[in-house]
């Protein structure tokens, strides 16, 4: 028996279908005690984590290992004074070092800060600042380390700093020091509404926000890997996604792992899809989760037979259906979407390939009860833009998996939980099927002659046009509309960007939209603003 059935509470209809989920838990749930010792004391050689880099290195990991290491670890932590409720950053980009140390800090209750190697001396700064933070766990590749020191020395602060693998001035050699030290942990008593995990977000509309999340977050996440990513007892589970983001925590490790699932972690910088289907292939993996970046690559690198894959699934940012259609074409697997933010679990998802619909979120995921509600907060009818919102099942009851807190802003908490429902400040609309299809931002939301007009499903129509690689739409000031449909485009490579062209790919988008929806303008760029994660900044668009 898989240990998500101890935590769950799953109602499901006549037909088998999933239609209400719940967790359970003690006050005292951690999850490096509660899920990884016991499945180290019951099913010790059970595979937990399967890593590789792109030199040919490669490592397994049962779950007693991960036991072993995390409580070796947890005692050169404690060693070094940082203890519950103590921030640790940690850049550790997808080295098998980041399980190791996450599972050591849920046990000693400090809060880890998964941050990106990426991240600039002045990035680091803000992070620093912001957080207080009582060490500093990073890659020894690159220059990071170089960064973290500079960083450091302008905040003036205090903390211990650690590398792996090698010595560096300045950092402590945590690999070391884990292999010295015992492995010998007595529980250290957390409660399950103590903060755990502190992510940053993406900082599209302004400084990145800290998003706090509980104990409780893991368990969240059954529903993201068993019913969405569809993972496969004693299967391996491959996301892409580096340790940084929120990302990796839906899909590398929590519910994988509750889930009776191992995980695969490829260690990579630059992105090779050939190498990506090898690494498949070669692990047998069973469940692959991946943005539609990838799978774009994945379908023009000549994709070939993925025998062993089973399920895939995708989430970030837009999918184009012709991405959607040769990945069926050549695997025979339907990719379902999913959506959710930093400060939540899945909040949609498509939950069954059965006459999928490409481009849609899904429907909402029985965990919670999700509304699209307009600016007065009522609902919208179906085929209205609303914004997508959740609703407590119960009056009074917090939502589990959505984040307990913002870092030292109960300000905009309350902003975003305001009438008692969680705004996440997306918009989308509703078919008549009740699945939902993303529009953008709610402010994004363009209002042009008395029309409201998201900006995702022109972005998927100009995504069509050949020579268009990138894109994004945005509204700007208009005397007669109020606001006019302006299309910002990054032009494939070799394409000039011309008159001619401009009036092209004008015509080609708004053939396919209603006429309330033309594009209006048309901007040629080389690049587009974004932040570190890859986000498109449309506030800075438009003020352009």
């Amino acid at each position: 028996m898989t240990i998500d059935r101890k935590y769950s509470r799953e109602t499901f209809d006549a037909d088998g279908r999933l239609i209400d989920f719940g967790i359970t838990y003690p006050e005292n749930f951690n999850f490096g005690y509660d899920v990884v010792d016991v499945y180290a004391a019951e099913e010790p050689d059970k595979r937990a984590l399967v890593w590789c880099d792109t030199e040919g290195s490669e490592k397994q990991f049962s779950f007693a290992d991960i036991s072993r290491l995390s409580n070796k670890c947890a005692n050169v932590l404690l060693e070094a004074g940082i203890g519950r409720g103590d921030k640790v950053l940690a850049a550790l980009k997808k080295h098998y070092e980041y399980w190791i140390v996450v599972i050591a800090l849920h046990k000693i209750g400090a809060v880890i800060i998964p941050v990106t190697h990426m991240l600039t001396a002045k990035d680091y700064v803000y992070r620093i600042e912001c957080a207080d933070i009582k060490g500093f766990i990073c890659t020894h590749q690159g220059d990071v380390c170089d960064r973290v020191l500079e960083a450091v020395r302008q905040t003036g602060i205090s903390c211990r700093l650690w590398t792996i693998r090698q010595e560096h001035e300045g950092f402590e050699n945590l690999s070391e020091a884990i292999e010295k030290a015992s492995d010998k942990l007595e529980r250290i008593e957390t409660n399950a509404h103590d903060p755990m995990a502190l992510y940053f977000t993406s900082g599209t509309t302004g400084l990145p926000k800290g998003v706090i999340h509980d104990h409780t977050y893991p368990l969240a996440h059954i529903v993201t890997a068993k019913y969405w990513h569809r993972v496969v007892e004693n299967g391996l589970h491959f996301t892409v996604a580096e340790t940084g983001w929120a990302k990796s925590s839906w899909g590398k490790l929590y519910g994988q792992w509750l889930a009776g699932s191992a995980v695969m972690v490829f260690d990579f910088d630059n992105f090779d899809p050939k190498m990506m289907i090898q690494v498949i292939n070669k692990y047998k993996v069973t469940t692959f989760c991946a943005p539609p970046t990838v799978y774009r690559y994945l379908v023009r690198s000549g994709l070939r037979e993925l025998p062993t894959l089973r399920h895939a699934t995708t989430a970030g940012e837009l999918l184009n259906p012709e991405v959607f259609r040769k990945f069926k074409e050549k695997t025979g697997l339907s990719l379902c979407e999913g959506y959710g933010q930093t400060e939540t679990t899945l909040l949609t998802g498509v939950f069954t390939e059965e006459n999928p619909a490409p481009g849609s979120m899904g429907v909402p995921s029985p965990q919670y009860r999700i509304a699209l509600l307009d600016r007065e907060c009522k609902p919208v009818k179906a085929g209205e833009i609303g914004e997508v919102c959740v609703i407590p099942k119960k009056e009074g009851e917090y939502p589990a998996g959505i984040f307990s807190s913002y870092l030292d802003n109960s300000e905009l908490f309350e902003e975003v939980w305001r009438g008692g429902v969680y705004h996440t400040g997306d918009s989308a609309t509703m078919d008549e099927a009740g699945r939902y299809w993303f529009n953008g931002r709610f402010d994004d939301i363009i209002k042009t002659g008395g029309y409201r007009v998201g900006p995702y499903e022109i972005e998927n129509v100009l995504m069509e046009h050949p020579d268009v690689l990138e894109c994004s739409v945005v509204g700007v000031p208009d005397d007669r509309r109020g606001q006019a449909i302006k299309a910002i485009i990054v032009l494939r490579k070799g394409v000039e960007p011309e008159h001619a062209l401009e009036k092209q790919i004008k015509d080609f988008a708004n053939s396919k939209l209603s006429d309330y929806k033309w594009i209006r303008l048309i901007e040629f760029v080389s690049e587009m603003p974004k932040t570190i994660s890859g986000k498109v900044m449309k506030t800075e668009q438009r003020k352009g």
